[in-house]
């Protein structure tokens, strides 16, 4: 995944258990593309510090990710939903048997990551 959309995923799943003050400057750089001097002068700090509140934030972001495992289980989801889509579109035009027992698997297993 590409890095940018992944820090946007951690932050939409994380970001509240970020602290005011790291949730602006994260923001800053994540979603604005503000440099690092931009937000070191906006925020009256130096730039070393917002690349390092920036750094503390990911590894905050990440560990969170490595416990909860929720941007996973949502990438997960999304993909199956996607095959389910695919997989009603192909049965609609052949009417195949085997498309309706692959949809209920999948649909199992998106329940069961929904109870992980």
């Amino acid at each position: 995944m590409e890095k940018i959309a992944r820090q946007g995923l951690l932050y939409d799943f994380y970001g509240a258990l970020l602290t005011d003050h790291q949730k602006q400057i994260y923001e800053d750089v994540v979603f604005y593309d503000l440099s690092l001097s931009e937000i070191a002068e906006e925020q009256g700090i130096s730039r070393q510090g917002v690349h390092d509140l920036v750094k503390r934030c990911n590894k905050i972001l990440e560990g969170y990710e490595s416990k909860l495992h929720l941007v996973e289980k949502f990438e997960k989801t999304k993909k199956l939903a996607r095959e389910i889509q695919e997989l009603t579109k192909r049965f609609a035009e052949t009417e195949d048997r085997d498309l309706i027992h692959r949809i209920e698997e999948i649909s199992g297993e998106i329940i069961e990551l929904e109870t992980r």
